[in-house]
């Protein structure tokens, strides 16, 4: 088999409808395939919801949330492909990405795991479509607030590689765990996620083990994703919190002596930095959705993707589904609606 698409969901069943949606349409053409959707014990009624829709579809059912990695690694234990795409249900695909991404890992040797160019609900570029390794001092910049202040900074914004450009395909450190493509003789190599990372830095640590063996990891900006992030992204104590203790864990686990100390001392400062900070509310649509653009025979999902950038309010819809989504921002909460 080519290609096992591998999505972990959680109370998200519109957004992953749009997504499922996108994902048979680009996989059309793309011969040996399979989609494993790995339900993370949701109460909203997913299962029941799109099973019927994607009768082609693996359903893993949990009883109990286990967190990404566990999730992940669930799945990736039936999975047949050659090539594995770990995905987020809150994403949408063009209809060349598979075409893109599979002809460029073909030909590239030594090619350990592969991300793509990503932007939000407003069409805007998603800085983690690609990651620095998480030294000391980036960890202590993405914290503090100094990568946010100076966000092309070689200097301050080594977290988002913000001095690279967005339309250029290279070799980055770390990917986003929300789009990543992997062989799966990498995975057999580096081990797969670590599931003591029950939210954030699993993917880093996964990125980095990667780069560890030898392997190259690389952003490719030829094709573009849109993804919703349907969880709010608003940087609020919580974040910060959850955020922290990822890092702590990264530290111990990949940072020893003198090393993991001041990492640690740098991150203490930094939260007490981001503490202080007063911080803004969640953005909120101050009207309503400019348009509804509906995929058909004459409208791609790469042309409503493309579409976004033009500053509209924009809700979309999969023909044959019975929901439409949307976010205004990347700080914002992602929308559904049900048709």
């Amino acid at each position: 088999m080519v290609l096992s698409v591998i999505i972990v969901s959680y109370q998200v069943k519109y957004f992953l409808e749009q997504c499922l949606f996108s994902v048979e349409k680009a996989l059309q053409g793309t011969q040996e395939t399979e989609i494993i959707v790995v339900d993370n014990h949701s109460q909203d009624g997913s299962i029941e919801y799109l099973q019927p829709k994607f009768p082609t579809v693996k359903f893993l059912v949990q009883t109990e949330n286990h967190g990404f990695g566990a999730a992940n690694n669930l799945a990736l234990d039936q999975a047949k492909g050659k090539y594995i795409l770990f995905l987020n249900p809150d994403t949408i695909l063009p209809e060349d990405f598979f075409g893109i991404c599979l002809s460029f890992m073909d030909r590239t040797p030594g090619i350990g795991a592969a991300g793509v160019r990503m932007v939000d609900g407003s069409g805007r570029f998603l800085k983690e479509s690609r990651r620095g390794f998480p030294t000391p001092w980036v960890a202590f910049c993405k914290l503090s607030g100094l990568t946010a202040l100076f966000p092309h900074s070689r200097l301050f914004a080594g977290y988002y590689l913000g001095h690279l450009p967005e339309d250029q395909t290279l070799p980055a450190p770390i990917l986003s765990g929300a789009c990543m493509c992997i062989p799966r003789t990498v995975l057999d190599q580096t081990g797969w996620f670590d599931e003591r990372f029950f939210m954030y830095a699993e993917d880093i640590d996964l990125s980095h083990r990667i780069e560890q063996k030898g392997f190259t990891n690389y952003y490719i900006a030829d094709t573009t994703i849109l993804h919703f992030k349907g969880e709010s992204t608003h940087k609020d104590a919580r974040y910060i919190k959850l955020f922290y203790g990822a890092m702590v864990q990264f530290r111990r686990k990949h940072f020893k002596g003198a090393f993991s100390r001041i990492f640690n001392g740098l991150l203490a400062i930094a939260i007490r930095i981001r503490a202080g900070l007063s911080s803004s509310p969640p953005v909120v649509p101050s009207s309503g959705y400019d348009v509804i653009l509906t995929e058909s025979n004459s409208l791609s999902f790469k042309e409503i993707i493309a579409a976004l950038s033009q500053g509209k309010r924009t809700l979309i819809h999969a023909s044959g589904s019975g929901s439409a989504v949307g976010s205004p921002s990347a700080e914002g909460r992602g929308i559904a609606i049900v048709l």
